[in-house]
């Protein structure tokens, strides 16, 4: 196994990360500002209002979403171990 094959596998290992963690990212992100918003306009400056509504998106993304975040990290996973005889030559 030579460099570029271990810069290969860690560059699709991060862009996997990316794209099975962004939804998650960006729905708490998008829930914490709303919620950060209502409470600019309401004056509440409750720190634990935005606790529960993140916990509530964020297990619905993972419903809706999950089947295809575990698809992808399956078929990496097969990719990786199916490549294993190519990495390892002679």
């Amino acid at each position: 196994m030579n460099r570029d094959t271990v810069v290969n596998l860690t560059v699709e290992a991060m862009q996997l990360a990316m794209k099975v963690g962004l939804p998650l990212l960006l729905a708490g992100l998008i829930t914490g500002l709303i919620i950060s918003v209502f409470q600019a306009v309401t004056q509440i400056q409750e720190q634990t209002l935005t606790f529960i509504p993140k916990i509530i998106v964020t297990a619905a993304v993972i419903v809706i979403a999950g089947p295809w975040m575990m698809d992808q990290m399956v078929v990496y996973a097969t990719e990786l171990y199916q490549a294993i005889p190519e990495m390892s030559g002679p």
